[in-house]
């Protein structure tokens, strides 16, 4: 029986091995992907052996009160922001007490874009304990479901980066 998630079956697999190898937990923190990162890590079996939790985040208020975004930051650089991504990934991070956490926040459309943020704008940021967390800007096409979907592949390959 196979179930939707399986075209990460491989990706989380290899990022597991990598975080139980180092004796790491994992936490997401999610605006646009609404949490199909966190899925995707749960979908195999024996991820509670390295997946902490994850945050849905996609209203303002909810990164603020979930993850410790600070509304100012919000309001100075807009949600979807190497600034909002940085602080939504450390956020997780200290928030669940883990060792790695990764966030993502975009437009996947098909509404949403804003002068010089079109649809498929997405920034991505890993926070690691030790580590400086360096924003990632994603300009991704296609549908809604693209965008997220590519996203999803974007976060599981900074991750296993980071972990290996």
């Amino acid at each position: 029986m196979s179930h939707a998630l399986s075209r990460w079956d491989d990706a989380v697999a290899t990022l597991a091995q990598a975080l139980r190898a180092k004796g790491w937990h994992l936490a997401t923190a999610e605006s646009c992907t609404g949490g199909l990162i966190a899925a995707a890590c749960t979908a195999i079996a024996g991820s509670s052996d390295w997946f902490e939790r994850g945050f849905v985040t996609y209203s303002n208020e909810a990164k603020t009160e979930l993850i410790g975004v600070p509304p100012a930051l919000i309001a100075q650089h807009g949600a979807v922001s190497a600034e909002v991504a940085q602080a939504m990934a450390e956020g997780a991070l200290r928030a669940a007490r883990v060792e790695l956490a990764v966030a993502v926040t975009g437009i996947a459309g098909p509404g949403g874009a804003t002068p010089g943020k079109p649809v498929g704008t997405v920034w991505l940021a890993v926070a690691q304990h030790g580590a400086t967390t360096q924003p990632v800007l994603l300009q991704l096409d296609g549908s809604r479901s693209d965008v997220r979907e590519q996203t999803v592949d974007a976060a599981l390959a900074a991750l296993l980066a980071r972990a290996r």
